[in-house]
């Protein structure tokens, strides 16, 4: 079960060690191998991967608009209901997030200014097969079309009966997806960063997946940009005397049952406290239906540490840079400040992390492994490009070209200090 450690026991290597994932050289190759078939051999490598990895025989790739519209009158009405309310709070948060060109007007008629402007193509990979998840659809998609893409091209993996989940395509629908293919893997990543004969290739891939889907993200960056690697779920409570054991062993399990690897990690300020919370885990562990991965996670990457001061605690949450961070503090607000690494925080006794998942609207494709410390969730800035622009008059550049020539002499870059003395010499 779960070890309860001293605050004084967690130093950096424990953190680090936590957040370090071992590269597997079978995994490398295997990914390299199926990316250059799929380069070589186009839909004929996808539809051989299918038959051989999703066991499924599938005479064309794309879902059609008819498997769509059956797709929306299977979901019952309810559940398309709360498809539709949750991608409304994702919108309204992200939309907040588009920011306006600037323009600089200088007396001198200098103008300088910054474009955004959309990712035009964009790929999404989500999950299939044996598990649906239709909010990493909202999730990822949403913002793309906020952003302005022209073209947002999803992928994932089929069932055993060729089919894609209805609820994935009735959140594709919700979101405003353009395109959807049945493939999955490492083979989905290099039709998108590469392009087949039905798949267009595309300028950037988000989305979650598993070790072979990372991999393959991580092997296609450069011939297109990435969201980022995902590695397994983490969350990291700061729990006072004030939050209910129940609850916080709730959070933990929550983000446990994901994966084998995924970390659960509570700080409380007594051993009593923690003594309770890992006594509810070992309860309700016991009723979860995915309770041997989760008490996998609980056992070899969760941990309960108990400190002596909120500083303390605080420190060793910095230092971990969760992907989600709960303050299950009676006044979260006062300490928010002193948070500055965490991909998403939840505040206070009830906002526990599924409403992130889910509903509430910030994005949940989070930096895991420590890059919260320097990477960011999605967000509509993932989906646009900033593009720079100068214009100077004649007067404006004839009154800094002596600098710019002597900067570029400095360097020893001659042609550059002769596009100057050009203009100079010939106006």
């Amino acid at each position: 079960m779960i070890r309860i450690y001293k605050a004084a026991e967690i130093n950096d290597k424990w953190l680090r060690d936590r957040g370090e994932q071992s590269v597997d050289l079978k995994v490398e190759q295997a990914v390299a191998q199926i990316i250059a078939r799929v380069r070589k051999e186009g839909d004929k490598a996808l539809l051989d991967y299918c038959r051989q990895f999703d066991k499924v025989e599938l005479e064309s790739l794309k879902v059609s608009e008819y498997e769509i519209a059956a797709a929306w009158n299977e979901v019952d009405e309810g559940f398309r209901s709360i498809l539709q309310e949750a991608a409304e709070n994702i919108r309204k948060y992200h939309r907040a997030q588009l920011r306006d060109n600037v323009l600089l007007n200088g007396d001198d008629g200098i103008v300088l200014g910054q474009r955004f402007t959309p990712i035009e193509k964009v790929g999404i990979y989500v999950p299939g097969g044996t598990a649906a998840y239709p909010s990493s659809v909202l999730m990822n998609a949403i913002p793309a079309v906020l952003a302005g893409c022209r073209s947002i091209v999803m992928v994932t993996p089929p069932g055993p009966d060729g089919s894609v989940s209805a609820d994935i395509l009735a959140a594709a629908t919700i979101a405003g997806v353009t395109d959807i293919y049945k493939v999955g893997g490492a083979q989905a990543i290099a039709a998108l960063a590469y392009g087949t004969q039905s798949i267009p290739r595309v300028s950037k891939i988000v989305g979650p997946g598993n070790i072979y889907v990372a991999t393959a993200k991580k092997q296609v960056y450069g011939v297109c940009a990435i969201d980022m690697i995902a590695g397994p779920s983490e969350i990291l409570i700061i729990a006072d005397k004030g939050a209910k054991s129940s609850w916080l062993a709730a959070d933990m399990l929550s983000q446990a049952e994901h994966d084998k690897l995924s970390s659960a990690i509570l700080i409380c300020f007594s051993q009593e406290q923690a003594e309770s919370v890992r006594s509810e885990l070992c309860r309700q562990l016991a009723l979860l239906p995915r309770a041997d991965i989760a008490a996998a996670s609980i056992d070899n990457q969760g941990a309960i540490i108990v400190a002596e001061s909120m500083e303390e605690a605080l420190d060793i949450a910095n230092s971990f840079a969760p992907e989600h961070l709960e303050l299950a503090v009676e006044n979260p607000f006062d300490i928010l400040d002193k948070v500055n690494n965490a991909g998403s925080i939840f505040l206070g006794y009830h906002t526990p992390e599924p409403l992130g998942d889910y509903w509430a609207g910030p994005n949940h494709v989070l930096p895991t492994m420590g890059l919260a410390a320097c990477c960011s969730p999605l967000s509509v800035d993932d989906f646009r490009k900033r593009s720079s622009y100068l214009y100077y008059t004649p007067e404006a550049l004839e009154k800094c070209s002596p600098k710019v020539r002597c900067f570029a002499l400095r360097e020893g870059l001659s042609a550059h200090a002769a596009s100057i003395a050009v203009r100079e010499e010939e106006s």
